[in-house]
C-alpha cells in the first residue's frame, strides 16, 4: 500500500466520536470534499465543491488517527461523495492498516471506484434516494438514478454488510412513493431499510420548504411494504 497517496485526499472536516454514524462501533467520520449531485434536501452544501478550502489534510487525519488506536473501532468515511476522490481507496486501506474497521457513506453516484473498494470495507451504508426515474428531480443529474441502483446491486453481490439508507421529504418521496420505492427494494432481496426524515433546516433548497411528513408516518409505510417478487 502507497499511504501517501491519501494525502491527495480533501477533507472537509472530522467526527472524532459518534455511536451512530457505524452500528454497533465506536466511530471517527472523515468527511471528503466534493459531490456531482446537488440533492435539494442535502444538509452538508459546504462539502459540495470540489475546489474548495480543505478543512484539513490527510497528515492531521492520520496523527489522529494514531492516538486514538485501541479506543475507536471504525473510522467512517463520508461527504460529500468520498467515492468521488481517487484518493479514497488509499485512504480507506490506512484506516485497516491501523487496526480500525473502515465503513462508507455513499450515494453510489460513482459504482466503477465504489467496486474497487468493497474488498477494503466492513460495513457500507448506502442512500437509495428513490427510484431510479425519479431521482434527477432530486439531484440535478440525468442518469443518477441508474448510477446509484446499480451501486445497490455491487454492494449485494460483494457479500459486504450493508445498510440502505432512505431520506424522506414529502414533496419529493410522497408516501405513495415511499411504498413503491420500499416495494422494489424488498422485491430485490433488501430489508429493513434505514427511514430517515429530512431535516428542513439548511437545505440546499430552501424552497422545498417544511417537511410535513413526521417520523411516524415514515415509519407506518416500512410495516405496511408489499413483499412480492
Amino acid at each position: 500500500m502507497r499511504e501517501h497517496e491519501a494525502n491527495r485526499l480533501r477533507i472537509g472536516g472530522i467526527t472524532p466520536l459518534t455511536t451512530v454514524d457505524y452500528p454497533g462501533q465506536l466511530a471517527a467520520v472523515v468527511f471528503c470534499q466534493g459531490c456531482p449531485w446537488r440533492c435539494r434536501y442535502c444538509q452538508n452544501g459546504h462539502l459540495l465543491g470540489r475546489r474548495a478550502a480543505a478543512g484539513m489534510d490527510w497528515a492531521r487525519v492520520k496523527a489522529f488517527l494514531d492516538q486514538r488506536r485501541g479506543l475507536l473501532d471504525a473510522v467512517v468515511f463520508s461527504g460529500g461523495e468520498p467515492t468521488a476522490q481517487a484518493a479514497i481507496g488509499p485512504a480507506i486501506r490506512a484506516a485497516k492498516t491501523r487496526g480500525f474497521n473502515a465503513g462508507l457513506h455513499t450515494s453510489g453516484a460513482y459504482p466503477r471506484r465504489l467496486a474497487g473498494l468493497v474488498d477494503d470495507l466492513d460495513w457500507i451504508g448506502l442512500d437509495i434516494k428513490a427510484l431510479p426515474e425519479d431521482y434527477a428531480a432530486l439531484t440535478g443529474v440525468l442518469g443518477s438514478g441508474e448510477l446509484a441502483w446499480q451501486s445497490l446491486e455491487i454492494v449485494q453481490s460483494s457479500g459486504i454488510r450493508f445498510d440502505v439508507r432512505i431520506t424522506v421529504h414529502d414533496r419529493l418521496l410522497p408516501p405513495t412513493r415511499l411504498k413503491r420505492l420500499l416495494a422494489r427494494l424488498s422485491s430485490l432481496g433488501v430489508e429493513g431499510p434505514s427511514l430517515q426524515v429530512c431535516r428542513s433546516q439548511a437545505m440546499l433548497d430552501p424552497a422545498l420548504g417544511p417537511n410535513a411528513i413526521t417520523p411516524t408516518e415514515v415509519i407506518a409505510p416500512a410495516t405496511d411494504r408489499p413483499t412480492g417478487k
